[in-house]
């Protein structure tokens, strides 16, 4: 198959490797050109759980010289969703499938506005990676990835996508409730990304610190409140347990708010917390702590300047 991830930091590039490695032709897309230069002239690195290799993968800065493809993966953070698509518009025939694996919610729509909701599937998941250097990342820990039809249907394309990552190393199953699935990883993201980014310190070091799994929980318990509310089923039993579940299984990843912060960029707090203090008051569901960590991490964002 031949493949486009645009957005190529540290998630975008480990999946792209994966990928790569398994035979199918892969582009990774990124407007990093530091990053994209390392990997044309060096290949892409990678070490953590899945081992210490090199992966020969093409790169490029310039959406347009790629042609089209069959599948555009989507890592680019949030804000930059409808530029990307845009930018990506010569990749995109009307066979093109785009799979938009990013934080938060409310990317489907942004996609579905440039290039028609019919293109468009959805995914979360639950790897762990960490971009080192221009070229260099740390893959720090292996979950689920899971992808789905935006009406929960069984079709051949998502099938055929699935069957193409499991072969490729990313473990993968379909979801018929893949707004559910992406509910439930937001309030993962909620219940740790914050106070990684607040505290500079990685998924495991988080429940070392006295007090911070009951402050995360409380993050948490507000989100699932608000999706009860906005009456969406969650895929998750327990969130909490989820929750500690991904900071051990990934405890040596910096999550992508902390690497936003270090790196002097705008984090994606608003479509994680902030979009649980957005949707509680449309809902009348009341959220201070995810309030309070919305308002701190833009605080904290003003501090450093974020470009």
């Amino acid at each position: 198959m031949r493949i486009a991830v645009v957005g190529s930091g540290a998630m975008g590039s480990l999946f792209g490797a994966f990928l790569a490695e398994s035979g199918n032709d892969v582009v990774l897309v990124d407007v990093w050109r530091e990053h994209i230069d390392a990997i044309n002239r060096f290949g892409l690195k990678v070490s953590g759980v899945s081992g210490e290799r090199i992966v020969r993968v093409k790169a490029t800065t310039n959406h347009s010289e790629v042609g089209l493809v069959d599948l555009v993966i989507l890592f680019v953070k949030s804000y930059d969703t409808e530029q990307a698509i845009r930018d990506s518009l010569t990749m995109i025939s009307d066979e093109t499938i785009v799979l938009t694996c990013q934080n938060g919610v409310g990317n489907v729509e942004r996609i579905g506005e440039v290039i028609g909701i019919s293109h468009v599937i959805c995914g979360a998941t639950m790897q762990g990676a960490t971009l080192i250097r221009p070229g260099e990342i740390f893959h720090a820990g292996s979950g689920i990835t899971y992808i789905g039809e935006l009406d929960g249907s069984v079709s051949e394309r998502i099938k055929k996508i699935e069957a193409i990552f499991n072969n490729a190393g990313i473990r993968t199953e379909i979801s018929r409730n893949i707004y559910g699935m992406i509910w439930s990883k937001l309030l993962i993201n909620a219940g740790i990304n914050p106070f990684g980014a607040l505290t500079r310190l990685r998924n495991g070091e988080l429940l070392e610190v006295p007090g911070m799994l009951e402050l995360m929980t409380q993050a948490v318990n507000e989100g699932v409140e608000v999706a009860k509310a906005l009456g969406i089923k969650l895929e998750i039993r327990d969130p909490v347990e989820a929750l500690i579940n991904t900071c051990k299984a990934t405890a040596k990843n910096k999550n992508s708010m902390l690497q936003d912060i270090e790196r002097g960029r705008r984090t994606e707090i608003d479509v994680i917390n902030g979009a649980i203090v957005k949707y509680g008051r449309k809902v009348g569901v009341k959220t201070p702590v995810n309030e309070l960590l919305t308002t701190l991490i833009r605080g904290l964002e003003k501090s450093i300047s974020v470009g």
